[in-house]
């Protein structure tokens, strides 16, 4: 069989707060929905941006991380892949689906005071990465702050 790939890379804003549940294992998901938007010129020659909203679900530990740091407004840089779920409508019983961006990394933007109502912040620098993989978070953004006097230009 040829090799496949899924995997997404998405840049935006958090549409809305995300909702938080457990499943029944006990298990933490976020749900929440991520806008991403594209400038192009329409036939009168106008600049006009179109937005595209994805659907996003973390688990266990970043799902955590969406629960305490991750508010309406949030910029995120997200990787993850595609997946499309299915069930039967219990009402009309007709076949519904879902297609989702399963976040496997999860990169905060935004700086402390913007994005949320209470800026809270993953991380000190302004950006932090969590590998859903592995578990672990990058502990060189976690533990450097930068400041303009380190920037060189």
């Amino acid at each position: 069989m040829a090799k496949s790939v899924n995997k997404v890379i998405l840049l935006g804003n958090v549409g809305k707060d995300p909702e938080i549940r457990a499943t029944g294992g006990g298990m933490m998901v976020a749900s929440f929905s991520l806008a991403t938007t594209d400038r192009a010129k329409d036939a009168s020659g106008n600049w006009a941006d179109k937005t595209e909203w994805h659907n996003l679900v973390a688990f266990q530990r970043t799902a955590e991380i969406v629960r305490d740091y991750v508010k309406k407004g949030s910029k995120l840089y997200i990787e993850g892949k595609i997946q499309t779920r299915s069930w039967d409508d219990k009402n009309s019983g007709e076949k519904k689906y879902r297609t989702e961006v399963l976040v496997n990394d999860l990169v905060l933007l935004t700086g402390r005071g913007e994005g949320g109502e209470g800026g809270n912040n993953y991380s000190r620098g302004g950006s932090s990465t969590y590998d859903q993989r592995s578990g672990k978070s990058d502990d060189l953004v976690n533990s450097t702050e930068i400041t303009d006097d380190d920037i060189p230009f």
